[in-house]
Formats: structure tokens, C-alpha cells, sequence
């Protein structure tokens, strides 16, 4: 199941406490959020903490957003996200992603060769599996696994986190949706929307049904300028990863990743290069009419399901209810 029309979602991960993000994800839930996603970095592990969100709530959709493919074998995933999908009571959306080089070989020990074919591969093994089918053969993972002791869950929702152009087609193509980061509205107009075209006419599918879910990093404040600096420190490891460096040139901000390469080794100017113009077209931020009004952009841009995210030192509870006190 698919989010409905005019969806809104959330990004909560864990922090510092986990009960803590049980209880924001209930919150999230009496709000009305469509879906929850959580990250997967080097905290407490996704799909385990999807595990607690499921069995503390009962309507709120629950995703990855995302785990990376080289972090377990595509029979693992589907294994995984199996039982957590019927745990949930077919409430999981499993989110993919490719993730960098610096975490896939340095925390991994796997390599990223060839990041498009190895996602296509990836996924389509694991979608055979979730249906009951028989796993392709692939060239990177090869397995003859098959689900036994608990039924297929063939509607179980994959999605694909998708920057470039070539992985954008790939999940027109393939996948039920494609899970956006640092993607401005203007590149989701202009970029994200006409490749993800092209992959749903590979596939004879129009885009009907398919879901576009960017993060929106949002912050109920009447202090802008703080939150931004605690952006500009979110966000200064991305500009030095190279699918992110490409994706912000493509959206317009060369000048901001010259000033970054310029500044290399100070800090605060490297901060100071992630320009007002950039966060400004990417976040929500102020108060209640500016927050609603930068989620709304979203969904101007073509994205179905804008999802609110923390930015750092802001009462994230505040903004989730801020966001959605329209529709409440």
C-alpha cells in the first residue's frame, strides 16, 4: 500500500534515546503523518528500530530512509523487511540506497563498482524474493534463496534513493517510489520529475502512484539565522561526498561548492560556503504559516509526499505539530 494523495511524512531517528524517538513517532502518528522514516548511518540499526516504531503504533507507515544495499545480502533484506512488513501488519516501505565509498569499503569492507547496475540488480533480486518468485541471477549477488514458514508480501513497497539522472531512471523503472536528500524543489521540477518519466515509460507505467518523497529539514523558530548555522554544520560533510557534490552542481549551487574547495582546512569558512540562497530554497524555516508554506513547496515542485525532518537544537515536536496544524 502506497501513501494516499497530498501525503505528509516524517524523518525520526533515534538520537540520543530511543524511547525518546518511540514517543515523537507516536506523536507523529495522533498528528496524522503518513509515514515515518529513520536513517541509517553508524547509530542504532534501521530496520531494528523499525521493529520498535511498529510495535508502538498501528497506522503510521514505517520506512528506511534508506539502508544501504552493501550492508547485508539482498536475501537478507528481503528477509528482513518480510517480517518486519508483517510484524507491522503490512506497514513497512523498505527504502535502498547506494550510500559512498568512504562507508560501503571503509566501514563495510564492500566496494561500489558500479553503482546503477549493482541497485538494479539489488533490488530486483529482493522484490522476488517479498513476491515469492524465483531470485534472477545476478553478477555481484547470486542466491537461490526463498521465503519458507511465512507467506510472500507481494505489495511490500520498495523504494530507491536516487541523486543522478541515471539512478533517477532506475527508480522510475523498478521501484514504487524514490527517496530524495539536499534535492531542492527547482530540481525536483526540472530534474527528478522528467527522469523519473522516462524510467516509468521503460517500463510502460505512467507516474500515477509513484511516489516522490524529498526531505524537507524544517524548523519552528522565530531565530532563522540559528538554525541555519546549525544546518551549515549538518550539512558540511555532504559537500565533500562526490554523488552529492555532482547533484549540487546540477541544482545550481556551483558557487557554493567552489567557496567550499576554496575554504579547505577552515572549518567555519567551509561552513560559511553552504550560501542563505541554498538553504533557503531547501528548508522550512520560521514560524507555522513559513514551515507549512516550505513543505507546500514541495508539492508544488511535483513531490508527493514531502517529509519533515529535525535541524539541530529546535523542539522537532513543535515543528512536527507546526507542520500539519492545517490539517489537524
Amino acid at each position: 500500500m502506497l501513501p494516499s494523495a497530498m501525503a505528509t511524512g516524517c524523518f525520526i531517528s533515534t538520537g540520543r534515546s530511543l524511547t525518546d524517538a518511540v514517543t515523537r513517532v507516536q506523536l507523529a502518528e495522533s498528528l496524522g503523518y503518513e509515514t515515518v522514516y529513520t536513517t541509517h548511518i553508524a547509530g542504532r540499526e534501521s530496520l531494528t528500530v523499525l521493529t520498535a516504531y511498529a510495535l508502538a503504533t498501528s497506522k503510521i507507515r514505517i520506512g528506511t530512509g534508506v539502508v544501504p544495499i552493501y550492508t547485508r545480502t539482498p536475501a537478507t533484506m528481503a528477509q528482513t523487511a518480510v517480517t518486519i512488513d508483517e510484524l507491522s501488519g503490512g506497514r513497512l516501505t523498505l527504502g535502498l540506497g547506494v550510500s559512498h565509498r568512504a562507508i560501503v569499503e571503509g566501514w563495510h569492507g564492500q566496494s561500489i563498482d558500479r553503482p546503477v547496475a549493482e541497485m538494479r540488480e539489488y533490488a530486483q533480486i529482493v522484490r522476488a524474493i517479498v513476491r515469492g518468485e524465483d531470485p534472477p541471477r545476478g553478477e555481484k549477488w547470486r542466491t537461490g534463496f526463498h521465503l519458507a514458514g511465512l507467506e510472500p508480501r507481494p505489495q511490500l513497497p520498495i523504494y530507491i534513493a536516487a541523486l543522478s539522472p541515471a539512478m533517477l531512471r532506475l527508480a522510475g523503472e523498478i521501484a514504487d517510489g524514490v527517496l530524495l536528500w539536499l534535492c531542492v524543489p527547482s530540481y525536483i521540477r526540472d530534474v527528478v520529475i522528467p527522469q523519473v518519466k522516462i524510467g516509468r515509460e521503460r517500463a510502460g507505467l505512467s507516474l500515477e502512484g509513484f511516489d516522490i518523497v524529498p526531505a524537507v529539514p524544517s524548523a519552528l523558530t522565530d531565530d532563522p539565522q540559528t538554525a541555519h548555522q546549525a544546518m551549515r554544520r549538518e550539512l558540511l560533510p555532504y559537500f565533500a561526498l562526490p554523488f552529492y557534490r555532482a547533484m549540487l552542481e546540477r541544482s545550481g549551487f556551483q558557487v557554493d561548492i567552489e567557496a567550499y574547495d576554496r575554504a579547505s582546512g577552515d572549518v567555519q569558512a567551509m561552513q560559511n560556503a553552504i550560501s542563505a540562497d541554498f538553504l533557503g530554497q531547501l528548508a522550512a524555516i520560521g514560524g507555522e504559516q513559513v514551515v507549512q508554506a516550505g513543505v507546500e513547496r514541495y508539492r508544488d515542485a511535483g513531490a508527493s509526499s514531502p517529509c519533515v525532518g529535525p535541524i539541530g537544537g529546535v523542539d522537532f515536536d513543535a515543528t512536527l505539530t507546526a507542520a500539519v496544524a492545517r490539517a489537524v
